[in-house]
């Protein structure tokens, strides 16, 4: 049934897609000399960015790839984008009153794919792109079975224990070393897998410039057109060629009888948040609210000596609809 809902997609995605190219091609015959502007006008500009991304692997087979990308950290405030937190959702999350940034590769001709999305909160003192970062969301999707997670993380350096089960080809022991800096002329993450077993054996690098900042929703759809059919593209392409160097497929948690899997990485990540002194001191700067739904799963623990409490990390899992979920 998940084959033919596959097919299915991917037809549909096909249609889709090439309907919207035509239509963008005729408003590139027929368009202006004055350019359509996002809503919002100048205060709606958005930074587009493009780079490379890089992924490494050293286990159990050796494989590596590296191809271009674009991306643009969005204003939400300025530019809302469906399917993701609004801009008042995720200060509330975060405890933050300043901007909200959203770095995305954003839905073009009819498709979205966004392996890894961050947002970037900055103190209200100091709101912008030349603010303080103080916290970050990352927002991780997978492609095969079409769940999605996000989770806060501290942008200078964070450790936190792995909660999805993203590559078919990779086990959930491994705990993600992140690392991001504020988007300025250049932009950086980096995420590397910390496994018991494997050690470092996995990292995933994004190196991005600055190229121009525009309010034209033409050039945004131009500079991005094609660009989540490219990474899906690439994704398939890398798994195929995983799975001829012979490295073992694993399914889904879920579909192995793990329905776990879940509870067992926030056990997991509360034991780094323990052990991890500099993460004690986050703390203070970084309570929730518990005034939303989704941050109900918040709650305090205390260590083994029960002399200090620790917070959970704010995480939640999102299933994809009917026949994946």
């Amino acid at each position: 049934m998940e084959a033919l809902s596959l097919l299915a997609s991917l037809a549909t995605t096909l249609f889709a897609s090439t309907l919207h190219s035509l239509i963008l091609l005729l408003r590139l015959l027929l368009r202006f000399p004055r350019r359509p502007s996002l809503p919002g006008g100048a205060a709606a500009a958005v930074r587009l960015y493009e780079g490379r991304v890089h992924h490494s692997r050293r286990l159990p087979a050796s494989h590596a790839f590296e191809y271009s990308v674009r991306y643009a950290p969005v204003d939400l405030d300025c530019l809302p984008l469906p399917g993701h937190l609004s801009a008042a959702d995720a200060r509330r999350i975060a405890s933050t009153s300043g901007a909200v940034h959203l770095l995305t590769i954003p839905k073009r001709v009819g498709y979205e794919q966004n392996p890894l999305s961050i947002y970037y909160f900055y103190d209200s003192a100091e709101q912008g792109e030349d603010g303080h970062l103080k916290t970050c969301i990352a927002e991780v999707r997978t492609l095969y079975w079409f769940h999605r997670v996000m989770f806060t993380f501290q942008p200078g350096s964070d450790l936190v224990a792995k909660p999805l089960h993203v590559s078919p080809f990779m086990d959930m022991l491994g705990n993600w070393s992140i690392r991001a800096d504020a988007p300025g002329d250049s932009l950086y993450v980096v995420i590397s897998v910390q496994h018991p077993t494997l050690g470092n054996y996995f990292t995933a690098a994004l190196h991005a410039k600055l190229v121009e900042k525009t309010s034209s929703s033409l050039r945004l759809a131009t500079f991005f057109w094609l660009m989540p059919h490219k990474v899906a593209a690439g994704i398939y392409w890398e798994a195929i060629k995983l799975w001829l160097k012979n490295v073992k497929f694993l399914d889904h948690p879920r579909y192995q009888n793990n329905v776990s899997y879940r509870t067992e990485a926030q056990k997991r990540d509360l034991e780094i948040r323990s052990s991890c002194s500099f993460l004690q001191k986050q703390n203070m700067n970084d309570r929730r609210s518990t005034s939303a739904d989704e941050i109900a799963e918040i709650s305090n623990q205390h260590d083994h000596n029960g002399e200090e409490s620790v917070e959970k990390r704010w995480c939640v899992w999102r299933d994809a609809q009917w026949p994946w979920s």
